[in-house]
This record gives structure tokens, C-alpha cells and sequence, in this order.
């Protein structure tokens, strides 16, 4: 359970902090990736990006509110932040997408945890 005694559990806390903080990378990246233009811009990666995004401020929402749920939303946001992650390592050289990758990554890890999942090998 998320909440202890109207308190979260510090564990639960990191992960909310790690979804807020891909959440923003997210949306401050997907401007960038639209300023940039080119492959940057194309509709699947924004479509990753805000969808990453997305899941990410769900998945804070279900621990901060001590969802039921919260396990299968973390679940997904896991499988997303991967898969948002590998595709902004597509731009190796450049400094934005490179921090984008590792908050993703970062994300990823922790909400896996909270899921009860381990890292497929």
C-alpha cells in the first residue's frame, strides 16, 4: 500500500518524484524535437513523447492517491518510459534527447518496482 498512516512510504515517493520529473523532461522535449524539425519532429516519436508524458503524470496520480491500481498503471508507464527511452537514444549526439533517455530510463526502473516487476533480461 502507497500510504502509511497519511504518509507515503518513501519508496512510493521517489517514483512519484520520477514521474513527475519524465513527465516534464517529456514535454519540455517534445518542443525541442518540434523546434528542431526533421526526423525530431516525426509523428511517432512526438506520439512516444506525449504519450510517455502522459503515462507518467497517470502513474504519480494513482500512488499519490493510493490507487488499487497503481501497480498496473506503474506496469504500463514502465513499458512506455522503455520504449520512449530506446527511441530518444536513436539521437545519440545530442545533449536533450540524451537526458530525455536516461530520466525515461530512471522512470522506467523505479515504476517497475513499484509493479512488482523485475527488468526482463
Amino acid at each position: 500500500m502507497p500510504h502509511v498512516a497519511g504518509h507515503l512510504d518513501p519508496k512510493v515517493q521517489q517514483c512519484i518524484d520520477n514521474c513527475t520529473k519524465c513527465h516534464d523532461v517529456c514535454l519540455q522535449t517534445i518542443s525541442y524535437c518540434l523546434s528542431k524539425g526533421g526526423k525530431h519532429a516525426e509523428l511517432s516519436h512526438i506520439r512516444l513523447l506525449t504519450n510517455c508524458a502522459e503515462i507518467c503524470q497517470t502513474s504519480a496520480n494513482f500512488m499519490l492517491t493510493g490507487s488499487d491500481f497503481h501497480q498496473d498503471i506503474c506496469r504500463a508507464c514502465a513499458e512506455l518510459c522503455e520504449r520512449c527511452a530506446e527511441d530518444c537514444e536513436k539521437f545519440a549526439q545530442d545533449a536533450q534527447m540524451k537526458n530525455c533517455a536516461d530520466i525515461c530510463r530512471r522512470c522506467a526502473d523505479s515504476c517497475r518496482k513499484m509493479s512488482g516487476e523485475r527488468k526482463a533480461a
